[in-house]
């Protein structure tokens, strides 16, 4: 087999691998250290070692110890070593435990409940009221966050419950949460685009600038829909009961948005806006957002030991997940890419002679499917940069491919049968709600996000017109 065949091969395993449920990070690293020991494989330097030490007249052993250190004088060991430093030294990556730290320490002390709560009681004249007050929530709490996982079960933990209480229909209320649960990996600031930006060399600011309108595009897509279809099936988003939210004084709503709303709100906009116009790094901007996320806590007098502790550990445990997997992919991407596989997919895909119309679509559909078993972590360290080589040839912007990457991996959450939103929800939903009537629910949303990549594709300025603005073409 020529050099390629065994890249092909070595991807098609991996592809095997994970489907059979091994950790992605660890399968990356022992599946590039592997076909590495191979790529880089010289048997002379284990043989002259060897025979170095039987010309000194050394005794047995010694020659076998020089042949096993001869056997470990292989390439890709430095290679490995080399990559997990700069992994580790990227600042780009810094950000991301200052980031989830932020959100986890906002979902700990509880400010997620009050900010529904007040959404709520504000909205309750808007049709679709608790909905609509349920994404609005989802989508601050997943900019703050990130994390799918964490925003779907909170607020299904928090909102749906409500909704089922106050009468509404089940696939209606699971739509709802799984959608509004899944923003956070487009809406800056969002640690899907600092990966991105890691993988592909964007500017991260650029990417958030170009992010951002899309971001409240989809939003304001999902709350269109949620408000147009409450009015059209009023039966399915029944009107708020006068003994459910009563009669709130003008002066006591305002009081509620001010203690609750707002708070979180200017903490986001603050991180973001100082990203977005030059006043801190990204890294700078994140820590700015996890003291600002700990004063929060303290002046809701929610912050105790344990809530810090939990909140510790899980941005540990997320952040080593993304580190491990960057090592693994790094290294299983510079051997596919020393053996030629990355060559021969471009070869091909340029071959071809498609438009870029077509290469865009075929790019997004991969992605699409892809997202079925993975998780957007692993298409974007892995998947993605097998794109990238290919944009210069069809004249694809990176930070447009990107935008429309983050637009496209929330439908991974969203599309069954492998929809981890749905699954998600229905871990800590009631007994008798099933996962069909979730996936219904979902069915809607994957529309507006096909409507979103559409209009975003039609009208391209969508993405490019802030980051002009604010930092020139």
């Amino acid at each position: 087999m020529t050099d390629p065949q065994i890249a092909i091969m070595m991807l098609g395993i991996f592809i095997l691998v994970i489907f059979l449920g091994f950790p992605i990070a660890f399968t990356l690293m022992a599946l590039g250290v592997g076909f590495g020991y191979y790529a880089y494989f010289d048997g002379r330097r284990m043989w002259r070692a060897y025979e170095r030490a039987v010309a000194d007249g050394a005794d047995t052993w010694t020659q076998w110890q020089s042949w096993i250190e001869g056997f470990f004088n292989n390439r890709i060991f430095d290679l490995f070593v080399n990559q997990t430093y700069s992994v580790m030294a990227n600042e780009v990556l810094t950000a991301v435990p200052l980031f989830l730290f932020m959100g986890y320490i906002v979902e700990r002390a509880n400010i997620v409940d009050r900010l529904f709560s007040t959404l709520y009681v504000a909205a309750r004249r808007v049709p679709g009221s608790m909905a609509v007050a349920a994404l609005i929530t989802c989508a601050l709490f997943a900019t703050a966050t990130g994390i799918v996982g964490a925003v779907v079960t909170l607020m299904g933990l928090l909102a749906f419950p409500a909704m089922l209480k106050a009468r509404y229909d089940t696939s209606f209320a699971s739509g709802v949460i799984c959608a509004g649960g899944t923003l956070g990996i487009l809406i800056p600031p969002s640690i899907m685009l600092i990966v991105y930006a890691a993988a592909s060399g964007v500017s991260i600011v650029r990417l958030y600038a170009g992010a951002l309108l899309p971001g409240f595009l989809l939003a304001g897509l999902y709350l269109v829909y949620v408000i147009i279809r409450a009015i059209l099936q009023p039966n399915i988003a029944p009107k708020p009961r006068d003994e459910d939210v009563g009669d709130t004084p003008l002066g006591q709503l305002i009081l509620m948005i001010l203690t609750s709303f707002v708070p979180l709100a200017f903490l986001i906009l603050a991180v973001l806006g100082s990203i977005l116009f030059g006043l801190a790094t990204p890294s700078e901007a994140a820590s700015a957002g996890a003291l600002g996320g700990l004063l929060l806590a303290v002046l809701y007098r929610a912050l105790t030991w344990q809530r810090l502790r939990e909140s510790v550990y899980l941005t540990l445990k997320t952040t080593a997940m993304v580190c491990w997997l960057f090592v693994g992919s790094w290294v299983f991407a510079s051997v596919f890419s020393y053996l030629g596989g990355e060559r021969l997919i471009s070869e091909f895909v340029t071959g071809l002679d498609i438009s870029p119309i077509t290469f865009l679509i075929m790019a997004q559909l991969i992605i699409f499917l892809l997202g079925w078993p993975l998780e957007w972590s692993e298409i974007i360290i892995i998947f993605v940069p097998i794109f990238l080589p290919l944009l210069s040839h069809f004249g694809v912007d990176p930070l447009f491919f990107g935008v429309l990457v983050a637009l496209n991996l929330q439908t991974s959450f969203l599309t069954p049968p492998m929809a981890m939103s749905a699954y998600y929800l229905k871990g800590i939903a009631p007994p008798h709600v099933r996962l069909t009537q979730i996936f219904a629910g979902c069915m809607p949303y994957l529309a507006m996000v096909f409507l979103s990549m559409l209009l975003i594709y039609l009208f391209p300025s969508i993405v490019f017109a802030l980051p002009e603005l604010v930092y020139g073409r």
